[in-house]
């Protein structure tokens, strides 16, 4: 093993780009616990006084003047002859908070661990990098995030490794979800030896698509000139849960086959409700609420009622919790008035890299601008981050294998963009399940969370098919933050979750694949 020290470590070599820095650290004692959903597609893991080698290196593609950081943590001692890689969430290619501590349990259950910040620094939305000047996108970063630092990451995290401990990684493996489970997805179809496993869950593709999925519910609003509050989203929601929680045959606040529900929100319009967005004021429900609701549904629709893309599901909670964004927002006042809010994840897409003026004022979209922005959002950008390409042939053929989970619950990515690729990965390869699976859970929200089951072994039952060769025919999985705790086993796509009656569902017991 050598040293942890920037003599011992020389600079890896990545054809186009140029090393400008590195730092090597020695850290020691290192702890902090790291929470289930926090360390993607995993459980919890308890990291304590762990001692590793942080190597921080900055380089740029010359011409293109980025600097982009990666940093590879190596541990000391029980080095596990894996790499892991961390990807990112939002508009963060990595490095952020959350795969800082995905980093932190990596090296923690011993793999040397990876992630980039794809030049893109701290920022948590593009306005500080997206713009070269009004009217001119800084493409080279955008490619950066779609692609380029993925595969430049899996170069410089093998390299490093090797040269750390004299011998390259037996398995690289890469994990993500929400805009990592897209990185995952681009690594497959673009990069298809930078790891021989992938897990890539609630995956952010059909990026430029499904981001008007997200604006629709508020354009709807901003067209009726009413903005109910999230009380009624929320209450309508609950009521579709309610109707169609027993269809499976069990009561538990989740409904199995969101396909099998079929519920009217204008049945709610006129019910009083305790609003709970004005201290649980009696408040009656509107035609508005149900409108929009019915809208974030449908998903978006061009002037002539043809479809843009997907809706999410009619179980999702589309308004903003403490652990999800909705793409719902209204913000009201004291006395009761409420306003339309922003879904800036998505309004920084248009603002930005559509109409290319970070000042643009989305408030004055008419229909027709709406379906010119979703149009050239397509045309200008599919191919740079769409991550749509269903051609997985190369990744197949090197013996690659990739899981992604996706809840049907997800109030940001709808699932049926995931369902939609898988579908056209299949038609082109029927035996598809032999090295692609996902699997759908039903209530998830985006990631994890709501009342459906998170799967934190997605990461190990992958592993476990590069390794073994055994794949995965279902993923356990329990919900996080409900009481009582349930369990239940996710089933791959196409099949669905039955329930037969016999055994205690909480535990899981009593449920197939069909």
């Amino acid at each position: 093993m050598a040293a942890c020290s920037t003599g011992a470590i020389t600079y890896p070599t990545v054809f186009g780009a140029e090393f400008l820095s590195m730092e090597v650290n020695l850290v020691t004692n290192y702890s902090q616990y790291v929470h289930k959903g926090y360390y993607v597609n995993h459980g919890a893991v308890n990291v304590t006084n762990i001692n590793f080698c942080n190597v921080t290196l900055e380089y740029t593609h010359p011409g293109q003047n980025e600097n982009i950081k990666v940093q590879v943590w190596l541990p000391i001692e029980n080095w596990n002859a894996r790499l892991q890689a961390i990807g990112g969430g939002g508009w963060q290619a990595g490095l952020y908070a959350p795969s800082l501590m995905g980093m932190t349990a990596a090296i923690g259950e011993g793999y040397s661990a990876i992630s980039t910040d794809a030049g893109l620094g701290s920022a948590v939305f593009p306005y500080e990098w997206a713009l070269l000047s009004p009217g001119n996108v800084n493409l080279y970063l955008l490619q950066d995030l779609a692609s380029v630092s993925l595969n430049d990451m899996a170069i410089i995290g093998k390299t490093i490794s090797a040269e750390f401990y004299g011998s390259f990684p037996e398995y690289s493996y890469f994990s993500g979800c929400s805009q990592g489970g897209r990185q995952g997805l681009m690594l497959a179809q673009r990069y298809p030896n930078a790891f021989d496993g992938i897990a890539a869950s609630a995956p952010a593709i059909n990026w430029n698509n499904f981001v008007f999925s997200t604006l629709w519910p508020s354009f709807v609003m901003r067209s009726l000139k009413e903005y109910p509050p999230a009380c009624e989203f929320d209450a309508i929601t609950e009521a579709v849960i309610e109707a169609c929680d027993s269809l499976d045959g069990v009561a538990d606040g989740i409904i199995a086959d969101i396909d099998e529900c079929c519920f009217n929100p204008t049945s709610m319009v006129g019910k009083t409700i305790n609003c709970s967005t004005f201290d649980n004021a009696p408040w009656s429900i509107s035609s508005a609420a149900a409108s929009v609701i019915r809208a974030a549904w449908s998903g978006p629709k061009k002037f002539d009622n043809s479809d843009i893309w997907f809706g999410v599901g009619k179980d999702t909670s589309t308004t903003t919790s403490s652990i999800q964004q909705g793409i719902i927002s209204t913000i009201c006042d004291l006395n009761r008035t409420c306003n339309g809010g922003s879904f800036e994840l998505a309004e920084a897409w248009i603002k930005l890299f559509i109409l290319k003026n970070a000042s643009s004022d989305l408030s004055n979209m008419n229909h027709g601008d709406f379906d010119r922005a979703a149009q050239l959002s397509t045309q200008m950008y599919d191919s740079i981050i769409g991550t749509n390409d269903p051609d997985l042939s190369a990744f197949r053929n090197r013996g690659g294998k990739l899981i992604s989970y996706h809840g049907t619950a997800d109030g940001i990515i709808p699932i049926k963009g995931s369902l939609h690729y898988y579908d056209s990965v299949t038609a082109l390869d029927p035996n598809v399940h032999d090295f692609f699976r996902l699997f759908t859970s039903p209530g998830l929200g985006h990631c994890f969370g709501g009342n459906g089951a998170y799967p934190d072994g997605t990461f190990d039952a992958m592993r476990k098919w590069v390794e073994d060769g055994i794949a995965p025919e279902i993923l356990n999985a329990t919900t996080v933050g409900t009481v009582p705790i349930l369990v239940r086993p996710l089933c791959p796509y196409p099949m669905k979750q039955n329930y037969d009656g016999v055994g205690n569902h909480s535990l899981g017991l009593g449920f197939s694949c069909k």
